[in-house]
């Protein structure tokens, strides 16, 4: 699967060939450039915003902004590197989304993990389609995503933003620094201060990452469907057949040496890496509206 954050890639002329198809007017080819990066924006946003649908929207912005923009790439820079500015400008950037605005530090979220009360799961009648239509497993799994996506939005946006790229999506420090328009060393300083923050709270918190800690994902999971922060009936981030991020962005630029911060960052990796839904109406739709069209006299 092409992946726009490795060195070797390969997409780079593909993307050129694009681009110039599309800005001759190639609805097809502004198509597929769009989907080539669709779910990697995706994939950034979701974990900036939390809420599927606010991710949907943030794409969407970004899209928008890359499409209208385009006749301005003039190939001085990898058009990779000219993308994912527009993406990380737009989400450091964009208003807060209310999901985010409730995230608040690591103590409160703490406090709410806490303040869940741990049940049976055995009670639920799994699967009745008329309550839980879905199989225990991806209830579980559903709840241990949302959490640890959750324990994300405690990071300040820049720190997330760094996590995201760096330590769940294997982007190098070059490329990270390139595309927060930083240096290669800034940028693996600011990983290694977000992962400083991020597993501190893991260490005191997760049971994943530490033994020692009682909360256990199965225990919390009908708390937080009683809570509302899982909805047995549409699942956010666990789609039944999904490829997990640790296989589509395989590619590791950094050794981490300490086995139990390779632990903590598996966790993020072993989530879903989610798509849009629907993405091929989604993108026609996209091209369909006024702004694009009117940047580029598709054919």
């Amino acid at each position: 699967m092409f992946h726009p954050f490795t060195e070797e890639a390969g997409g780079e002329d593909a993307d050129a060939i694009l681009v110039e198809k599309a800005l001759g007017g190639d609805r097809e080819a502004l198509e597929r450039l769009v989907h080539r990066h669709q779910a990697w924006i995706y994939n950034i946003a979701v974990r900036m915003v939390f809420q599927p649908q606010d991710a949907e929207e943030v794409t969407q912005e970004v899209l928008v902004k890359v499409i209208t923009r385009l006749a301005s790439f003039r190939g001085e820079s990898r058009f990779r590197t000219w993308l994912y500015r527009i993406v990380a400008n737009h989400v450091l950037n964009m208003r807060r989304r209310d999901r985010e605005a409730e995230a608040g530090s690591f103590d409160a979220y703490g406090a709410a993990i806490n303040g869940t009360p741990d049940l049976d799961l055995s009670s639920l009648d799994v699967p009745d389609p008329d309550s839980v239509p879905v199989d225990l497993p991806l209830l579980v799994e559903e709840a241990k995503v949302a959490c640890t996506m959750g324990m994300l939005l405690c990071l300040v946006r820049k720190q997330r933003l760094v996590f995201t790229l760096g330590e769940i999506l294997g982007a190098s420090d070059a490329v990270g620094g390139e595309v927060l328009e930083m240096s290669a060393d800034n940028f693996r300083q600011s990983l290694a201060r977000a992962r400083r923050d991020l597993y501190q709270f893991m260490n005191g918190q997760c049971g994943l990452v530490n033994e020692a800690n009682p909360c256990r994902c199965p225990k919390k999971t009908r708390g937080f469907i009683e809570a509302g922060h899982v909805d047995p009936q549409q699942l956010r981030f666990v789609p039944e057949h999904a490829e997990r991020i640790r296989d589509v962005a395989p590619a590791r630029f950094r050794e981490i040496e300490d086995a139990v911060a390779a632990r903590h960052a598996e966790v993020y990796r072993e989530h879903p890496f989610l798509r849009p839904s629907d993405q091929v109406a989604w993108v026609r739709g996209l091209l369909a509206r006024d702004e694009v069209r009117s940047a580029l006299d598709l054919s």
